[in-house]
């Protein structure tokens, strides 16, 4: 899964994938970190970042996140590509031609549309298998579906694109 979080205004890139060890990969702005973190109390974590120690409060702020570590707080908002996030009742639409692309590397196992085929903003494009998961990929606003990337068996990686939306 790839993430942009930004920490006190700067855009990172966060990408985690599990391993088949069962621990996770961690790329910061594609660099590998070695990370281990866990819960010590209400929102308050024990966190080792390539060999250093760190306590770190998480705390919810108006948008987004509050970090407080070392110190010094942090306001952070995390953005996953996966989410749209609008009023509960309504759709945020996005604009122009999308390209909708993979959140995580796995098999597809189902495609939905056609090139030519008309969807709804949230209507289901291609089904991706991730750690025997099934996960259904949605469009993220209504349109005409441009072209299919990917067919049923095939590999995708997180990021390649699946479908173009107009």
């Amino acid at each position: 899964m790839k993430f942009e979080v930004h920490i006190a205004g700067a855009p990172r890139i966060v990408e985690i994938e599990p391993e088949v060890s069962g621990r996770l990969r961690i790329r910061l702005d594609g660099d590998p970190v070695q990370v281990d973190a866990a819960e010590i109390g209400g929102n308050v974590y024990s966190i080792l970042l390539d060999g250093r120690a760190y306590e770190a409060s998480v705390l919810p702020a108006a948008q987004g996140l509050s970090v407080r570590c070392g110190g010094h707080e942090f306001p952070v908002e995390v953005r996953d590509p996966r989410a749209w996030r609008g009023r509960r009742d309504a759709v945020e639409q996005a604009e122009g031609r999308q390209q909708v692309a993979s959140p995580m590397p796995g098999k597809v196992v189902r495609v939905l549309v056609a090139s030519g085929e008309t969807v709804e903003a949230r209507q289901g494009l291609v089904v991706i298998e991730a750690m025997k998961m099934q996960n259904e990929i949605r469009a993220p606003k209504g349109g005409c579906i441009e072209r299919v990337f990917v067919r049923e068996g095939q590999t995708v990686a997180a990021g390649e694109s699946l479908v173009s939306i107009a």
